[in-house]
């Protein structure tokens, strides 16, 4: 019974370790384009890929501060080697979902911070930390 018990529980924590640790959702490549505040352009595997960054919305180039937040998503990704943490699903326009890591920075989370960007509650079940959403708020940039 103990050996059975010991079994269970190691056979526990590697499949947890190894749901943490799953490459099969990692994507490296380089950033080719950048459509807009939310949404790159990636190369790998001899492709281009529209990548939507998970979990955030920002303006649209036409709307306030569009602009501004396509600047900065290009000024951190433009031209860099990029790593996505991807469930592999897809929006209505078929672009992948990621989230998007310049080294150890979070995009998504960099967008947020500049208040450029707002957590997108009406696709996303995380919660996002306090502190970004309170930094958000004061810069007043809440709209979804």
């Amino acid at each position: 019974m103990k050996i059975l018990v010991k079994c269970l529980f190691l056979f526990i924590v590697f499949s947890c370790n190894n749901l943490n640790n799953d490459t099969s959702n990692i994507i490296l490549c380089k950033v080719v384009g950048v459509k807009d505040g939310d949404t790159i352009e990636v190369y790998f595997d001899g492709n281009s890929e529209a990548i939507r960054l998970l979990d955030i919305d920002c303006p649209e180039k036409k709307q306030a501060f569009g602009t501004k937040a396509k600047q900065f998503t290009s000024d951190l990704c433009f031209g860099k080697e990029v790593k996505i943490v991807s469930n592999r699903k897809r929006d209505r326009y078929k672009r992948l979902l990621g989230t998007v890591y310049i080294d150890d920075l979070n995009l998504n989370e960099e967008l947020l911070k500049s208040g450029l960007a707002w957590h997108f509650k009406k696709y996303s079940n995380k919660i996002i930390m306090p502190n970004l959403r309170t930094q958000q708020e004061q810069i007043n940039l809440v709209f979804g």
